[in-house]
C-alpha cells in the first residue's frame, strides 16, 4: 500500500483504493518540494502500471482475447501520454 497526499492534504491509501480525508484548514500550499516528490512518485507508479498493464495485454493476446488485449494497449498508451505531461511539469517545477 502507498501513502500519499492529495492537493488539499489529504491522506489516499493507495493500493486498496482506501481513502482516508483529514484537513487542517490552514490552506497553506505544499512546498516546491513535497510537490516534486509527489510528481516524481506518481510518475513511476504510472510508468509501472504502463508495464504490468502492457505484460498483461500480451497475455490476454496469445490467449485469444485480443479485442482486450487491444483496449489495454490504447490505455497504455494513454499512461504514456498522461507520464509525458508530467515529465514536462517536473521540468517546469525544477526551473
Amino acid at each position: 500500500m502507498h501513502l500519499v497526499h492529495d492537493e488539499n492534504g489529504n491522506l489516499i491509501m493507495h493500493g486498496d483504493h482506501s481513502h482516508e480525508h483529514h484537513h487542517d484548514h490552514t490552506h497553506h500550499h505544499e512546498s516546491k518540494d513535497e510537490n516534486l516528490a509527489v510528481l516524481t512518485y506518481m510518475l513511476q507508479h504510472n510508468e509501472h502500471h504502463a508495464t504490468e498493464l502492457a505484460e498483461m495485454a500480451e497475455k490476454l493476446e496469445k490467449e485469444g482475447f485480443s479485442d482486450t488485449a487491444a483496449e489495454i494497449r490504447e490505455g497504455v498508451e494513454n499512461f504514456h501520454k498522461a507520464n509525458a505531461h508530467l515529465k514536462k511539469a517536473l521540468e517546469a517545477l525544477n526551473k
